[in-house]
């Protein structure tokens, strides 16, 4: 009876090992629950945040999928502390085994499975926990976590096979979610103390492993005293194991919980705009019409110019990965190395901020008080005001989701007229407030709009780019996205395309008011009103009379093509004598890079954003180089040089010199458009070349004085303050002697000027 109950014995106990042992060989072939292949358990991470870095090798933004704002960083790259602290918490034998740790896991079913002491500690290894993150989904019940279990063994044996020890760490904390959109070591310490995980101290590394055991209900944020509790109970174990001393133990528990807490989204930091411009720019797919609504044709038109033309334009849906797959900047972890000096950059949003938000806005605010339809011009009339924003209230996301929910458009105008609770934008910080969701959109259309863009002269690298204020509550990106009319600053092309048909700046037309055909342009000013003037005298005071003198002497045809070698995509331009006067649109962006042509010899210098693109290993996906074309001859460049030097030594940008004392040598063109609905400066030193656009929201929002209208009020100011901070800095290296690359004794006028003498004899008949 015996032997036979031995033998029973021995039959279970064998008939166990087979069915472990088939069970073993069915989980590690994938016939038994999920195993990954070899490939993805090489790459086991699929999921990284892409990295922008400014040309001055600052980080300043990710893109991320999900919130998954991971960024890798290597073993090398963590504070010895961090890993210390990780061991002596999570796995103290993590050196000694390969992946299952027995004498943790005997103990654990033991203590807590037998006895039922939840204290007794677990029996997960990190690299268990690791693939458990990995790979197993959330279990509904105490049984299908029993089932996982075994899978996760064989799971953590196969990454010890392909992964060294450091390699499991820097993944486990690479991968792990720290809350407050802190995805991954890297976030995580830039988050809690904006640090890098390299300069982490031992207190700060024993937090954020203290949070490894419950993120939420160790919160840093929300439950300090139950974190540092954990924090010091993660020093005690590192004691314990010999990682630090009783001294260290005892100075790193008096310490309080020190953080420097603010939370990572796309819509902090510098350069905003930009980083969504890009995020857009690489992600496009190639232009299709019928993705297009019938009236944003003309889109289609400057995305598939972009598309042909620029080969960063859609980047990521024209080149794949070894896999085959498209390249995706929110989970492939690309570095992405922009032109944008993050130092200009913050000149740059200073100049926009300090002088719309802090001088205009005060100053439109204080102007309309006098308004009856404010914020909107005096010229209109109440029903247009109404219809202006009764077209703005169907495009707004609370009409949307309200027609989305059945609701009739009786029931939304009323609501629209309703009060009610919500917060609305300031200067100051957003404001509770009751109002009408009507009176919202008025509230909010009050406030100007800027945008602003600096670009190297002869390559076009972008240094900074202001779409906006505020990126939170006016998206919409001014600097490369918005288009308004140009006005004057379409002036230099005009007399670009006359010194290539022969004329010189020292040629001279009648200034004079005349009539083409039912057109009789007006003129701000009636200074010399009937003399012969030179051409330079009429671009630097901004002659409407004499632009419209020199339009009337070449085909539109011929100037809509010359405007387009420029660089302007704007589609469907009118080929008329008024486009002298700029009545076409552009963007902030395209103009800046139009104007390079003037500081460049006439060669135009399209945008450049990125100057190459790395995968997550540091491997170079792609360089970019400047993209430019020949559009005027040199001596056309040169006599344009002094003609645009004119407008700042005596012209309409002369408050350059005598109000904010900048004596670079430069060029420089004003603009305003009707009723002053557009503001305009553009300047350019022989390196640098920046513009800037102010208005209002709608083109029926301005400031309807001349004074305070004028492109010299409202955007010069902001290319003064820009500008000075650019050469008071002298690591940029911009010099304020720089001079242009002009022949010495260089003469405008010694070209063979054309006979005016026939011209005016027509003007006078």
């Amino acid at each position: 009876m015996r032997k036979t109950f031995i033998k029973f014995l021995w039959s279970v106990l064998a008939s166990v090992v087979v069915i472990v042992l088939v069970a073993f060989i069915a989980i590690w072939n994938g016939w038994i629950g999920y195993m990954p292949d070899v490939e993805e358990l090489q790459n086991p991470i699929s999921r990284y945040a892409s990295q922008i870095y400014s040309s001055d090798g600052k980080v300043i933004g990710t893109w991320n999928s999900n919130r998954e704002n991971r960024v890798i960083v290597d073993y090398n790259n963590l504070s010895p502390d961090l890993v210390r602290a990780l061991v002596a918490t999570e796995d103290q034998r993590f050196y000694e085994h390969s992946g299952i740790d027995f004498i943790a896991l005997g103990r654990a079913i033991v203590k807590r499975g037998i006895m039922g002491k939840t204290s007794a500690g677990g029996g997960s290894t990190i690299t268990q926990q690791l693939a458990k993150q990995l790979y197993s989904s959330t279990a509904k019940n105490t049984m299908e976590r029993l089932l996982q279990k075994p899978i996760e063994w064989v799971i953590s044996i196969k990454l010890e096979r392909n992964f060294t020890k450091e390699e499991i760490i820097a993944m486990y904390l690479n991968y792990f979610d720290f809350l407050h959109n802190a995805v991954g070591i890297k976030t995580a310490s830039n988050t809690y103390f904006n640090k890098e995980p390299k300069a982490l101290t031992l207190e700060e590394s024993s937090m954020l492993i203290g949070m490894c055991k419950n993120p939420s209900y160790f919160n840093p944020v929300r439950h300090p005293e139950r974190c540092l509790e954990r924090r010091n109970v993660v020093l005690s174990l590192m004691q314990q194991q010999g990682f630090i001393t009783n001294a260290e133990l005892d100075s790193a528990i008096a310490k309080p919980l020190k953080l420097n807490f603010h939370r990572t989204t796309h819509k902090d930091g510098i350069a905003t705009y930009f980083r969504e411009f890009m995020r857009q720019y690489l992600m496009a797919e190639k232009p299709k019409l019928s993705h297009y609504p019938s009236w944003n044709h003309a889109q289609y038109t400057i995305d598939s110019i972009y598309w042909e033309n620029d080969p960063l334009y859609g980047w990521c849906h024209k080149n794949k990965k070894k896999n085959g797959e498209y390249y995706n900047i929110y989970t492939d972890g690309l570095r992405i190395h922009t032109t944008i000096d993050s130092r200009m950059q913050k000149y740059a949003e200073d100049a926009v901020y300090n002088h719309v938000a802090k001088y205009l806005q005060p100053e439109f605010n204080k102007e309309n008080r006098q308004k009856v339809n404010a914020p909107f011009s005096s010229a209109l009339t109440q029903k247009e005001v109404k219809a202006i924003l009764n077209r703005s209230m169907l495009q707004s996301e609370r009409y949307r989701a309200m027609k989305e929910n059945g609701a009739s458009d009786e029931e939304i105008r009323k609501a629209f007229r309703t009060p009610t609770e919500m917060s609305v934008f300031t200067y100051r910080g957003d404001v509770d407030t009751v109002m009408t969701p009507m009176d919202s959109i008025r509230y909010i259309k009050k406030f100007l709009r800027a945008g602003f863009v600096s670009m190297d002269a002869h390559t076009g690298a972008v240094k900074a780019y202001v779409g906006g204020l505020d990126y939170e509550h006016f998206s919409y990106d001014m600097a490369f996205m918005g288009r308004r009319q140009v006005g004057s600053t379409t002036k230099p092309y005009l007399y670009a395309l006359s010194m290539e048909n022969g004329l010189s700046p020292c040629d001279v037309a009648p200034n004079v008011q005349r009539s083409y055909g039912n057109w009789t342009p007006r003129n701000g000013s009636r200074s010399r009103y009937g003399q012969m003037v030179t051409l330079k005298w009429g671009l630097a005071q901004s002659n409407n009379w004499i632009s419209a003198y020199l339009m009337n002497r070449i085909d539109p045809h011929d100037f809509v093509q010359f405007l387009h070698e420029f660089g302007i995509t704007t589609p469907n331009i009118y080929p008329s004598i008024v486009l002298c006067l700029g009545p076409y649109e552009a963007c902030v962006g395209e103009m800046v890079s139009a104007y390079t042509t003037f500081a460049n010899h006439g060669i135009h210098c399209a945008p450049m954003f990125v100057t190459k693109i790395e995968d997550n290993e540091g491997n170079v996906l792609a360089e970019f180089q400047p993209r430019v074309n020949e559009v005027i001859s040199e001596e056309s460049a040169n006599k344009m040089l002094v003609m645009l030097k004119g407008v700042v030594d005596g012209g309409t940008g002369s408050r350059i010199r005598f109000r904010y004392q900048i004596d670079c040598e430069m060029g420089a063109k004003t603009g305003t458009t009707n009723r002053h609905s557009d503001a305009w400066f553009m300047g350019f030193t022989p390196s640098l070349v920046s513009g800037c656009w102010v208005g209002g929201e709608d083109r029926d929002i301005h400031f309807d004085s001349m004074n305070m209208g004028q492109g010299a009020s409202m955007a010069l100011p902001i290319w003064a303050y820009y500008m000075k901070k650019v050469f008071a800095d002298k690591s940029l290296g911009y010099d304020p002697e720089e001079k242009f690359d002009i022949p010495e004794g260089y003469d405008p006028c010694a070209s063979k000027q054309v006979d005016n003498m026939n011209d005016i004899e027509e003007v006078y008949e």
